[in-house]
């Protein structure tokens, strides 16, 4: 059961007591995390990126190989890793493994959309809990997932790992922007909804969205991701260095 992939699951649903078990949890742990982690040093920051990414990669082949087992190769929004959230596997092998500037675009992406995503799914993980039980891989695993990129990015702030600057919105939304565009092309000739900028989902926050916009709705959702999390980020830190006297 604990790897079944089937829509015949008895679900937790949202806001139910598993989902708060969960919750609580994966809060814990990042914030024990966290605590046992601000002192580490650049080159022990650099090391933990690359280690959760490896292991976060790991994670998602598992998902992707039971998904192609149990609904094949054409339900590409079960098993394509082209969402925001997905970002951070991107982002951390840039972060962990690339120079220059391509390091730069993981290291925003982490500390600022990496938070966003990892916060609100754990708030309302609309994707995983809806549909499957308590004990099984898709729901711990998109905890774990959310979970670690909320630790990711508190992280680089409580090690100040990088300074965080206005004009890396730059860094953060060509990320955005380059995987949007491929998940665009992916769902125009798969039928899928990758990004969640091509079609409704309904009973989401997105149904809204697409209702009011119309044609205009990828414009709006790729405008959105690629601006809003970052500027939410960059906004808090920048309330936070002028609230907080320097030594």
């Amino acid at each position: 059961m604990f790897f079944e992939m089937t829509d015949k699951l008895v679900p937790c649903g949202i806001y139910s007591w598993e989902h708060f078990l969960l919750l609580g949890l994966t809060l814990t742990c990042v914030f024990f995390a966290v605590k046992f982690s601000a002192g580490k040093n650049a080159k022990e920051v650099r090391t933990t990126i690359k280690r959760v990414i490896v292991f976060l990669w790991f994670l998602e082949i598992v998902k992707i190989v039971l998904t192609v087992q149990s609904y094949g190769w054409y339900e590409v929004n079960k098993y394509i890793p082209l969402y925001f959230c997905s970002l951070i596997l991107y982002a951390g092998l840039l972060s962990g493994f690339a120079k220059g500037k391509m390091r730069r675009i993981g290291d925003v992406f982490l500390s600022t959309g990496a938070i966003v995503a990892g916060l609100i799914f754990l708030l309302y993980p609309l994707t995983s809990l809806p549909n499957y039980p308590l004990f099984h891989f898709i729901s711990l695993h998109s905890f774990v997932l959310h979970g670690l990129m909320l630790y990711l990015g508190l992280l680089i702030h409580a090690t100040k790992y990088i300074e965080l600057k206005k004009e890396d919105i730059k860094y953060y939304a060509s990320l955005i922007l380059t995987i949007s565009a491929v998940a665009y092309v992916f769902n125009h000739y798969t039928g899928g909804n990758l990004m969640f900028i091509s079609q409704n989902f309904p009973g989401t926050f997105i149904e809204p969205i697409y209702n009011c916009t119309g044609l205009f709705f990828p414009i709006v959702m790729i405008t959105v991701q690629a601006v809003l999390p970052f500027y939410v980020v960059y906004t808090i830190v920048q309330i936070y260095k002028n609230k907080v006297p320097k030594p």
